[in-house]
């Protein structure tokens, strides 16, 4: 198979759908890979390393469209790129579609074969291709939101920690999941006032047995909700329903009773957000204000720590990477439940059902359509 992997176009986005090393297992198989020039010198890469690896470097994106069988990206392809997509041919990256009805019309005019990062499943019933990312979301939502709290950035003048003699910021995490789980450990390891809200009695006894007495672990209820982020310094929206759009589960209300100064990092901007008040921002203009109290809404977070997580999601994308190369993307579907999860556009059809549910759209099950 020939595979391609563009160089990302996305706002201060440097990650890159396959470094080097990965690039030499598909060419030791027999692949045949072409990067586009310049794909991953933003995390230290020359196009010389992927040539060493046994890539061929083309000068354009659109040559790499137009020979690749499969697209290997990071980040949802932009209108420029979705203009390039053609009939069967595989994408394969993030695509959070469910806010996004621009960019799912356009890849079911396509014809393409859209395979979603994001709700790929396996065994435990997770989802293996988000947790890289949002194990790095959740560790920078602490970082962003410290420094969100900053008063050169319209914060409280906070420091998370506090220091002896002085009280530390109250952080709130709605979520307990990897982003939520995450977020917890940076902010008790800065020695913040930590509260984690959930549904799952079970992920609640996770936490627990993980931090102890160091995070407040709560059932997640409307009321729960509205009070602990009414006293809150900063909030943190870790929400996911898999392939759906994020609830909003903080309302305008409770920002309007935040206390001036404080702050919230929406992690869920990619599926929507949870805070009726979010929408999304860039690396290059990340924060803005409603009500006195700062928005962090920045929706490719890792991209800032691009190196880092490149190699983690390469970590847990190559496997299906060979996979479809190895068989094509139709036996490779049909022998993987957890990949045929994946599938959220064939052929000019939704095969997604929370998407088509958040979008409105006629569903169609992908086996129908393989």
């Amino acid at each position: 198979m020939i595979i391609g992997v563009p160089k990302e176009i996305k706002n201060h986005e440097y990650r890159v759908g396959m470094v080097p090393s990965s690039v030499r297992e598909l060419t030791l198989k027999g692949h045949e890979v072409f990067v586009e020039t310049n794909a991953g010198t933003g995390i230290g890469f020359t196009d010389q390393d992927y040539i060493d690896a046994g890539a061929q470097i083309l000068a354009t994106a659109a040559e790499v469209f137009a020979k690749a069988d499969m697209i290997v990206k990071v980040k949802e392809p932009q209108a420029v790129e979705r203009a390039m997509l053609r009939h069967d041919q595989i994408l394969f990256t993030y695509l959070h579609l469910a806010p996004d009805l621009p960019q799912t019309e356009d890849l079911l005019k396509s014809g393409a074969v859209c395979i979603a990062y994001e709700t790929v499943t396996d065994d435990r019933g997770g989802l293996p291709l988000l947790a890289p990312m949002s194990e790095v979301a959740g560790r920078m939502s602490i970082q962003a939101g410290a420094m969100a709290l900053e008063k050169s950035m319209g914060g409280r003048g906070m420091l998370l920690g506090g220091v002896p003699g002085v009280e530390p910021a109250k952080v709130v995490i709605i979520g307990g999941g990897m982003v939520g789980t995450n977020a917890a450990q940076m902010a008790v390891g800065m020695g913040a006032d930590v509260v984690v809200l959930d549904r799952s009695i079970d992920a609640l006894r996770r936490l627990n047995v993980q931090f102890g007495s160091a995070v407040k672990a709560i059932y997640s209820t409307a009321d729960a909700i509205e009070r602990h982020v009414i006293e809150a310094d900063l909030v943190i929206g870790g929400v996911l329903v898999p392939g759906a759009a994020a609830p909003k589960l903080v309302t305008k209300e409770m920002i309007r009773r935040m206390k001036p100064g404080s702050a919230i990092v929406d992690v869920a901007i990619d599926q929507g957000g949870c805070v009726e008040t979010s929408h999304a921002t860039t690396h290059q203009d990340p924060t803005y204000i409603v009500d006195e109290v700062v928005h962090y809404c920045v929706a490719n977070m890792p991209g800032a720590v691009a190196r880092t997580s490149t190699f983690a999601l390469n970590n847990a994308t190559l496997p299906y990477i060979i996979k479809l190369a190895n068989q094509g993307y139709k036996a490779a579907l049909l022998s993987d439940k957890h990949l045929l999860n994946g599938l959220n556009v064939m052929h000019g059809k939704l095969t997604c059902k929370e998407v088509a549910e958040a979008l409105s759209l006629d569903y169609t099950a992908p086996t129908a359509l393989l």
